[in-house]
């Protein structure tokens, strides 16, 4: 027989864009439309609803960017569609609207939420996602207001051109938008139905082998229906049509097809290619569409994540909140999760990871008495080796990302395993095959899915998100639709409605002793993200610093003093905070009104936390003559104790003094010389002699480098950057200020001032940066050549730190030639180590390279600052201030320790009392106290988290240093668990045997 399928292909697809889809409405009606346009930032329903519109029609142009018009939609369904009072069966009528929708992706543009005369909001309405069965009453009347959002597609093909869009100062006042649609609709279900029922089919068979019986059978099936419809009466001849197809869609799957669990949600980010404020109502609409939904499917279920989420509906829209309340209840709209926003895991620090999961599940907790078992992370750059730890130690026993399958060079060996992390705790994984989370539930996505599944003959189940994200919008019935004819169909894999629980018990119930992966999951991508947007990185290190202060001090004051604990105020901070770790703000990746408002927050954090900070230590220190140094640390230093105060010893810096063609500084520990150009030759640890400077050499070496990713802009620094390096070793001047060396340097349009000294019973020499930016597409990079032979170095992360090869003898050591830590790197012989310490950012490369004289060096470098053009085109541009310090002959213990002194500062203030002394004291020097707090609970009871930080098994004795009545081990919730560390305890001390890296968190009970 000929070969006649692409012929048929052909008729088909014309046959579903001109019969069925333009006849899914029998017929359309123009509704009577009012427009007002506010003036600036969105306003509440009741302003808006009695403001003055004015006539508006279909065809004008509408909304500048980023601005709202609310429009007023009035008329009623024809009495010409109604038989014997009532619609014909089979039909329903809606309200259908086109905002001038685009090209562009669903969610990166104009939206709307539809409301109810008195103020109830009925559904949202984007692009495949805007018909609206809630606007017609019962008596088949409209009169509905419609608030529209105009904004602008800031770049949704992703061609990466720089737009002035992200920024509301530069994106104009010219209406982007013409409005194409106001119509109520009479929708014919049975066409709709057949158009699903020609899409499933049609979908499989492009999956289907060229030779296979299956797919000629759908293509001649499919032609068959064709004949049985009447092009002139879709209406009449649309149930013929699905009668020919029936057979086909009755055929039920293979006993060997992979089942997925398909689970509804949107992702939407918190912010990205908008503002958080426009998130706000992203989700309201997203939520809204996600109930109405469930009124027509009683089979659809949806999981969201992100408690903040949740939270915005509660406060801006408590209607629809408490409809939610109710879904939840029934267990259709599931919180899932447990964490505060789908944050970023590479660079919050340990305690700001572990407050995500506590601000996340004790919302959920709260709110709707859930437990979330699982989080939920798909789209972050790159997980963390610390995460299963915090995971688990928060009740959480399951964890999903898809992100991994975005990386450029390798491809993760398994979709289900054990992910097991720097202390050795396992965490149950899955990466779901179809290796995106926004599913649209096409046949090509359930056929990848299948295909792609790397687990297959221990596994049979994968988990399938769907519907649209990132800027909302969710599922839409079309999903729903194509879930329905995928239950069972041979070719084609089982596809059933489910929820994260169901399925990872089903997971875990049929491959109970998956593989395991040690380590973090380094995303081979993205790597840019651990330094674009300098003052955003920097606002997240001091405000995380700021709340570890905040919150010991307030603790102590209240112990000490009775002082109120300022609980409130500290957990709205955390809550700012914790939202601005989102996977597209601390990274970096967000428009500029983004950045704008982090950084105007971070702003107002630092000002509450200094005041909480003031407070606390005015009512611990009272006033006097006294100068106390004030040590928020969990190491001793400037004469106080770790997390105390006593009488201040500040260490002054030595002063440099000419030697040779150069000056040398020597503190007795460290000897550093710097040449005429502000460069160190020569760093020795003179307790070994050892000299740090590689042969040849030059420590603070500046570096610029061209900076042109392939895709991502502020995303992605790409291997090719190192094509293209320039040493910034020419100097303007350098000159002595008091104890520092002064060191300016000009190059381009930008300007580098740096101020080198050393302090007095230091091995540290510091170099605090003063940089004036003003490059585009440049990365700048600031590197030590150290005298060191290793493969491997050691970078903090949270509660801890992982050691990563620094050769590139597999593909995988090769791909990872970027990468995040936090407050330290190390690099090491087995008898002598140099560290880098650093107070503002994450980037770094370590690499190896032949050194003079045989054997080899190591070169670590800090990724500084870079000038990317999309989505932010002012990227970073204008002055940062960045500390870097390098210690000499510094085991682990001297990194972890300077780590925290770079970003812990020494405080003074006037007292009346000689000493504050600590509430807790550790005498370990590996176990390090993260946070010191009052309860949760609002019981007055002190809890202490602390983790051992060398990586090794300690002992250690933590003693309480006020009047309590027990201690107790707990999870990061602050419940009572099983003793893992705690060996014994009374009142007055706690003995602990910890494992290395283990966190613990201690429950101290108040008396």
């Amino acid at each position: 027989m000929h070969d006649r399928s692409a012929l048929a292909e052909l008729r088909i697809d014309r046959f579903v864009r001109e019969r069925l889809t333009a006849h899914i409405h029998r017929a359309t009606v123009p509704l009577e439309i009012e427009l007002w346009e506010a003036p600036g930032e969105p306003v509440t329903f009741a302003e808006a609803s009695a403001a003055p519109f004015a006539p508006f029609a279909t065809g004008r142009a509408w909304g500048r960017p980023w601005g709202t018009s609310w429009l007023r939609v009035r008329g009623e369904v024809p009495s010409s569609w109604r038989v014997n009072g009532s619609l014909p069966e089979g039909t329903r009528a809606e309200l259908v609207v086109d905002l001038g929708f685009t090209s562009g992706q669903v969610g990166f543009q104009s939206e709307a939420m539809v409301w109810s005369t008195d103020g109830r909001p009925l559904r949202g309405i984007a692009p495949f996602n805007n018909a609206v069965v809630e606007a017609i009453d019962a008596d088949g009347r409209i009169d509905v207001f419609i608030e529209a959002a105009s904004n602008p597609d800031v770049g949704s093909l992703f061609t990466f051109e720089p737009t002035p869009l992200g920024d509301p100062t530069t994106a104009g006042t010219e209406h982007i938008y013409r409005l194409r649609q106001v119509d109520v609709a009479l929708r014919d279900l049975e066409v709709a139905a057949l158009r699903a029922d020609t899409v499933a089919l049609r979908g499989l068979s492009e999956q289907l082998d060229a030779g296979s019986s299956r797919r000629a059978e759908i293509l001649a099936g499919l032609e068959k229906m064709i004949d049985a419809v009447d092009p002139d009466d879709v209406s009449g001849t649309a149930a013929a049509g699905r009668a020919v197809l029936a057979p086909l869609l009755a055929r039920p799957a293979h006993a060997s097809a992979h089942t997925l669990h398909a689970v509804a949600h949107a992702h939407i980010d918190s912010a990205w290619l908008w503002p958080v404020r426009e998130t706000a109502r992203k989700v309201a609409r997203t939520f809204s569409n996600v109930l109405s939904l469930m009124d027509e499917d009683p089979d659809y279920v949806f999981a969201s994540s992100s408690a903040q989420q949740f939270a915005w509906v509660k406060q801006y829209y408590p209607d629809l909140y408490a409809r939610i309340v109710e879904r939840v209840r029934e267990g259709r709209f599931i919180p899932v999760g447990s964490m505060w926003v789908e944050s970023d895991t590479n660079m919050p620090g340990g305690e700001a990871l572990a407050r995500q999961f506590v601000a996340g599940k004790g919302f959920f907790q709260r709110e709707f008495g859930i437990d979330t078992p699982e989080v939920w992370l798909p789209d972050s750059f790159g997980y963390t080796g610390a995460l299963p730890q915090i995971a688990k130690a928060a009740g959480a026993r399951w964890f999903l990302t898809q992100k991994i399958s975005w990386n450029e060079t390798n491809r993760m060996p398994h979709h289900t395993f054990q992910w097991e992390g720097i202390d050795g705790t396992r965490l149950f994984t899955h990466f779901p095959p179809v290796d995106k989370y926004n599913s649209e539930v096409s046949a090509a996505d359930l056929a990848h899915a299948e295909r792609n599944y790397a687990d297959k003959g221990r596994g049979t189940v994968s988990l399938l998100p769907y519907g649209f994200g990132d800027g909302g919008g969710g599922p839409t019935r079309e999903m729903t639709a194509a879930i329905a004819r995928a239950a069972s169909l041979e070719g084609s894999p089982r596809t059933v409605h489910s929820t994260p629980q169901e399925f990872f018990r089903t997971a875990e119930q049929e491959y109970p002793q998956p593989e395991v992966w040690a380590g973090e999951l380094y995303l081979e991508f993205h790597r840019g993200t651990y330094t674009s947007q300098l003052p955003t990185k920097q606002g997240n290190r001091r405000s995380e610093h700021l709340l570890r202060e905040a919150e010991l001090w307030a603790a102590t004051a209240s112990v000490r003093t009775g002082a109120p604990y300022p609980q409130e105020r500290l957990a709205r901070v955390w809550e700012t905070v914790l939202l601005q770790q989102f996977h597209d703000i601390l990274p970096g990746s967000s428009i500029a009104w983004v950045h704008r408002d982090a950084e105007r927050n971070y702003a107002a954090v630092a000002r509450e936390l200094e005041a909480i900070i003031a407070e606390s230590l005015a009512a611990l220190g009272g006033v006097g003559s006294h100068r106390l140094a004030v040590n928020a640390a969990p190491h001793a230093r400037a004469g106080a104790p770790a997390l105390g105060a006593a009488p201040a010893a500040v260490p002054a810096s030595v002063p440099p003094v000419i030697g040779g063609d150069g000056w040398v500084l020597d503190n007795g520990i460290v000897r550093a010389r710097i040449d005429a150009r502000g460069l160190v030759t020569s760093l020795i640890d003179l307790a070994t002699g050892r000299d740090a400077v590689a042969p040849g050499a030059v420590l603070g070496l500046p570096q610029l480098h061209r900076d042109t990713p392939t895709q991502w802009d502020a995303w992605d620094i790409d291997a090719h950057y190192r094509h293209h390096v320039r040493d910034l070793d020419a100097v303007d001047s350098v000159t002595i200020d008091g104890a520092a060396l002064v060191v300016t340097r000009s190059f381009g349009s930008s300007l580098l001032v740096e101020r080198i000294h050393l302090e007095e019973g230091s091995r540290v020499l510091s170099f605090d940066l003063d940089i004036d930016w003003h490059e585009q597409q440049k990365l700048l990079k600031f590197a030590f050549p150290l005298d060191l032979h290793t493969h491997s170095a050691a970078s903090e992360i949270q509660f801890g730190h992982i050691e990563r090869p620094i050769h590139t003898n597999t593909s995988w050591d090769a791909a990872r030639f970027e990468t995040v830590a936090h407050r330290w790197v190390r690099v090491a012989e087995p008898d002598f180590g140099v560290a880098i310490v650093n107070d503002s950012t994450y980037g770094h490369d370590i690499t190896r390279r032949a050194r003079e004289g045989g054997g080899t060096e190591t070169v670590a470098r800090l990724s500084l600052v870079r000038g990317a053009l999309f989505p932010d085109p002012t990227q970073d541009q204008g002055r940062h201030r960045v500390h870097v310090g390098v210690a000499v002959g510094a085991d682990v213990e001297t990194a972890v320790r300077e780590g925290y002194r770079a970003n812990l500062p020494v405080r003074t203030i006037e007292a009346a009392v000689e000493t504050i002394e600590p509430l807790v004291t550790v005498d370990h020097p590996g176990v390090v106290v993260e946070a010191v707090k009052l309860a949760e609970d609002g019981s007055g009871d002190v809890v202490v988290r602390l983790y051992e930080a060398l990586g090794r098994r300690a002992a250690t004795r933590v003693g309480v240093e006020f009047t309590a009545a027990g201690i107790t081990q707990t999870d990061l919730l602050e419940r009572e668990v099983a003793p893992t560390a705690l060996v014994s305890a009374d009142a007055a001390h706690a003995d602990l045997a910890l494992r290395p890296f283990e966190i613990v968190t201690l429950r101290v009970r108040r008396v």
